[in-house]
């Protein structure tokens, strides 16, 4: 039983744009308004893994953010001089024919997604978002800034880490913390003979990584302490990012006279959050980085978007009521969730204390273990496809 006829999603980026497909295919008349007046994303590279492209196949997506990316294998660990430390293990959920790794820029992955909303025929409003939201009990009543009105059975905010609709919600409740760290990244030329993902610990101070993301490219970043939270004027950004990675050996010190052109890094400030309470109020749900926003250091921000996409899609379609339903999906979501922030916090913070006795690679086998479980209850549970760390 289909709950609801019609949705309003807030934001256009990975979560809203899987939450569209999800609830048109499943028979919902969907609406997507996104605030920025281009469709465009950052041209960064990300990493998914196993988990992400199970959900992405769900809507029927996986295959070609395969072909768009750089399918891969190993995802190796060294010290800062090059050392061999261990290899992270891949999420195994019993789909053969996916990658245990992919590598590929945000833009690709946003091409993937606007193409499959385009042929759906979802509408997409630029540069609109909503300037009020009143939950009338059995609809949500929404007035947008370019003055228009409409109403919907439920409204659902992917609208990021500094979701302002989290705060309608909750409050200052659950605002961002700054982690103390920052990630840099910066494209380069990919050479032949990397195929795998290769990272690089340095005791103390930061990760820096090299992941392929094409047949000719590849991408460099770098996470490490930013104390403070510092600004960085934007002709300096190449400068700022040699410096920090100068302590590296091997790969890391061959690609650095790569880094020239400022304009080209990307700098952000890492910030996480976490709703610890159902996810909802009435008819109006969060999802995505807007509830649960983790760092990068375990490369699954993009895969809890897409999951919390398909299971709030499932349940819209299979609860007896909307409470429900919605409930269940924060039931569903939160541990998984849970673990990753909480995982990904741990990581940065021993990145910037190494004496804190964390055991990283132990930490991964935990988590992806319970990311290898299925996204369906009824699905047959997963008790040892996570591999153990070498």
């Amino acid at each position: 039983m289909v709950l609801v006829n019609t949705a309003l999603i807030i934001g256009g980026g990975i979560g809203g744009l899987a939450t569209a497909l999800g609830l048109k295919r499943k028979g919902i008349d969907v609406e997507i308004v996104e605030r920025m007046e281009q469709s465009q994303v950052y041209h960064v590279g990300i990493i998914v893994q196993g988990n992400f492209l199970h959900a992405l196949g769900r809507l029927g997506l996986a295959e070609k953010a395969i072909a768009a990316g750089f399918p891969y294998d190993g995802f190796h660990n060294y010290d800062a001089n090059g050392n061999f430390l261990f290899s992270q293990p891949p999420i195994y959920m019993g789909d053969g024919d996916f990658p245990a790794f992919l590598g590929l820029t945000r833009p690709a992955l946003h091409e993937v997604q606007l193409d499959a909303v385009r042929e759906e025929g979802i509408p997409l409003r630029l540069g609109v978002t909503y300037e009020k939201l009143e939950d009338l009990g059995d609809k949500v009543s929404v007035t947008f800034t370019d003055g228009s009105t409409k109403s919907y059975d439920i409204v659902i905010a992917a609208d990021g880490v500094n979701s302002p609709t989290r705060k309608l919600l909750f409050g200052d409740k659950y605002e961002p913390a700054f982690t103390g760290q920052g990630v840099w990244r910066y494209n380069i030329p990919r050479p032949a003979d990397l195929k795998d993902m290769m990272l690089f610990r340095a005791k103390p101070g930061g990760t820096a990584g090299l992941v392929p993301l094409t047949k000719n490219t590849m991408y460099l970043f770098y996470v490490g302490g930013e104390s403070g939270n510092p600004y960085f004027p934007p002709e300096t950004l190449a400068k700022e990012l040699q410096d920090r990675i100068a302590v590296y050996k091997g790969p890391i010190e061959s690609v650095r006279p790569h880094i020239t052109d400022p304009k080209l890094v990307v700098y952000r400030p890492l910030f996480a959050t976490l709703v610890r309470e159902p996810w909802h109020r009435g008819r109006i749900v969060l999802l995505g980085d807007a509830c649960h926003a983790s760092t990068p250091h375990m490369g699954q921000g993009a895969a809890l978007a897409v999951e919390d996409a398909v299971v709030l899609a499932e349940e819209l379609t299979t609860a007896k009521d909307i409470d429900t339903a919605l409930s269940n999906h924060f039931n569903r979501r939160f541990e998984r969730c849970k673990q990753v922030v909480e995982g990904s916090m741990a990581i940065g913070a021993h990145e910037l204390d190494p004496n804190d006795g964390l055991d990283v690679p132990a930490l991964f086998g935990r988590v992806y273990q319970t990311l290898a479980q299925p996204l369906s209850p009824t699905a047959p549970a997963r008790s040892s496809l996570v591999q153990e760390p070498v």
